[in-house]
């Protein structure tokens, strides 16, 4: 299952600060709540599903890893974590492989923009498949040519 939010203006950060950029980035996509201007960025960056985006994920991206070292690493239970790790999964920006009885997780491809790619492609996969549906819904008007 493919599921992302689309905001029709994106946050577009004027920073050098990285993590306000992701923090924004991930809320916009509908991974993380939408962020006010009066978040606290310090609770964000410090929370489970930012550091299991930023630090396992983005700055590691070639690195595959358990539930188990992921739990260990931000000090989480299973059930934050694979909340998380299936809201990522439903992005389709996270790959999951199996390793003997050992799944393990990293960015799609092991790179950020080339995960982002697999975003792309399945939005306008979607977008076509609506756009199929409109023109059905369209040609059953009464009227319709």
């Amino acid at each position: 299952m493919f599921k992302m939010t689309v905001v029709a203006s994106p946050t577009r950060v004027i920073s050098e600060d990285l993590d306000r950029n992701i923090a924004y980035f991930l809320s916009d996509i509908g991974y993380i709540p939408r962020l006010r201007p009066d978040t606290d960025m310090s609770s964000i960056v410090s929370s489970a599903y930012f550091r299991l985006f930023k630090d396992c994920f983005l700055m590691n991206a070639e690195r595959r890893w358990s539930g188990e070292e992921l739990m260990a690493y931000l000090r989480t239970s299973r059930t934050t974590l694979y909340r998380h790790l299936n809201k990522l999964k439903s992005l389709d920006i996270l790959e999951e492989t199996q390793e003997g009885k050992t799944k393990r997780y990293r960015l799609r491809s092991g790179d950020i923009l080339r995960a982002w790619g697999w975003v792309e492609v399945n939005l306008k996969i979607a977008l076509e498949a609506y756009r199929k549906n409109v023109e059905r819904i369209a040609s059953l008007l009464p009227g319709a040519r």
